[in-house]
C-alpha cells in the first residue's frame, strides 16, 4: 500500500506539473485571455475533468496554485520548534514554496507575464491575501497573541513582500540567484530595516 500510495502521489505531482506547464506555455502564446480550461487540458492529455481535480479555474493553473503549499506552511508553523524564531519560520515556508515553483524553469517568465496580465495579477493578490490570513491566525495562535495583535500579522505580510521584492529584482539582476536576494531580504527584516526610526520618532515628539 504504501508504493502504491507513494506511485498515486507522483502522478499526480506529475499531472499538475503538465496542466501548470500547458497552461503557462499556451498562456505565453496566445496571452491568458484567450486560453481556454479545454485547451490545457487538451495540451496536457488529459481531460477537463481532471483538470478541475487539480484547479478551480485557468487562473490558477497559470500561476501554478498548489494549495498544498499553504497546507504545508500551516503545518510548519503549527510544528516549528519552540525555540524558532516566527522570521526564521516564514524564512523556511518562504523557501519551500519558492523551490516548488522554481523547478519547472518558468519563474521570471510567469512572473512577467502576471505583470502585464491585470486577471492574472488580481487573482494572485486575492490568493495571497486569503493565504495571509490564515497564515497570520496559525501565527497568532503559536505565538499566543491575542486576536488583532500586530506582531503576527507584520511578520507574515512582510515574509510575503520580501518574496516579491525578491523575485522583481532578480528580473533586473537575472544573475543574483533569487534564493540570494530573499535570503539579503530577511536578513535586512531580521536587522531592522531602519534602526534610526525609533530615534526619529523620538525628536519628532519632542
Amino acid at each position: 500500500m504504501g508504493a502504491e500510495g507513494g506511485l498515486r502521489e507522483r502522478k499526480k505531482l506529475q499531472t499538475r506539473a503538465a496542466l501548470a506547464e500547458a497552461a503557462l506555455r499556451l498562456a505565453l502564446e496566445k496571452g491568458a485571455e484567450h486560453v481556454t480550461v479545454e485547451e490545457i487540458a487538451e495540451a496536457a492529455d488529459v481531460s477537463v475533468r481532471t483538470f478541475f481535480n487539480y484547479f478551480p479555474h485557468k487562473e490558477h493553473a497559470i500561476l501554478a496554485r498548489n494549495p498544498e503549499h499553504l497546507d504545508r506552511a500551516l503545518e510548519r508553523i503549527r510544528t516549528a520548534p519552540p525555540d524558532e524564531s516566527p522570521l526564521t519560520t516564514m524564512w523556511l515556508i518562504v523557501h519551500d514554496v519558492l523551490r516548488d515553483l522554481e523547478s519547472d524553469g518558468q519563474l521570471s517568465r510567469r512572473g512577467e507575464l502576471i505583470m502585464r496580465t491585470p486577471t492574472l495579477f488580481y487573482q494572485l493578490m486575492l490568493t495571497s491575501i486569503d493565504d495571509e490570513r490564515q497564515l497570520t491566525a496559525a501565527l497568532t495562535e503559536r505565538l499566543g497573541e491575542p486576536a488583532g495583535a500586530v506582531l503576527p500579522g507584520l511578520i507574515v505580510s512582510t515574509a510575503g513582500t520580501a518574496c516579491r521584492v525578491a523575485m522583481e529584482l532578480h528580473k533586473a539582476a537575472p544573475d543574483r540567484p533569487v534564493t540570494e536576494l530573499l535570503d539579503e531580504a530577511f536578513q535586512l527584516l531580521a536587522q531592522g530595516i531602519d534602526t534610526a526610526f525609533g530615534t526619529d520618532q523620538t525628536k519628532g515628539n519632542s
